[in-house]
């Protein structure tokens, strides 16, 4: 025969509260240092000198290079999910959100996860240490769906 418990809802929400807001300002470090990286990246010109460099090595191998638009976006997103959306935002802006850098940078978005960010900010706040495994398999994935969104956005809009 099962029991049934009886339990206050709002006691135990409120419990749950309060250990939600222990995790907040565990996480806080974490996630204000991910977000400065990837400021400091983009003022930097880091981003713009990493998709130059691309477009040169893609264009040298003889492919068409209007991918390369996109890839800012395919850049940050491993890094902050916020920061690859402004640089699709951006990207749409500047080439039109008909284009094929619009398109890619919508599909990029739905396929790519924001890995660093969720290895920084809530493996950091369980206290995980070694992340050897989810970090590679995290950033197969990435490469993988990026790969993919560019295929994908060739045959149907290229």
């Amino acid at each position: 025969m099962r029991r049934i418990k009886k339990i206050n809802a709002y006691e135990a929400f409120i419990e749950g509260a309060k250990q939600g807001w222990h995790t907040v300002i565990q996480i806080f470090p974490y996630l204000v240092a991910m977000l400065t990286a990837v400021g400091v990246f983009r003022a930097s010109g880091a981003l713009d000198f990493m998709t130059d460099g691309l477009r040169y090595l893609v264009k040298y191998a003889g492919i068409d290079t209007q991918f390369i638009d996109a890839m800012p976006t395919a850049l940050i997103k491993p890094f902050s999910g916020s920061g690859a959306r402004a640089m699709m935002i951006d990207t749409m802006k500047t080439f039109g959100a008909d284009s094929l850098a619009g398109r890619l940078v919508c599909v990029i978005q739905g396929s790519t996860e924001t890995t660093f960010y969720v290895l920084t900010v809530y493996f950091g706040a369980v206290g995980i240490k070694h992340i050897r495994h989810a970090l590679s398999c995290g950033i197969m994935a990435d490469f993988s769906g990026v790969i993919a969104s560019i295929v994908i956005c060739y045959l149907f809009f290229g």
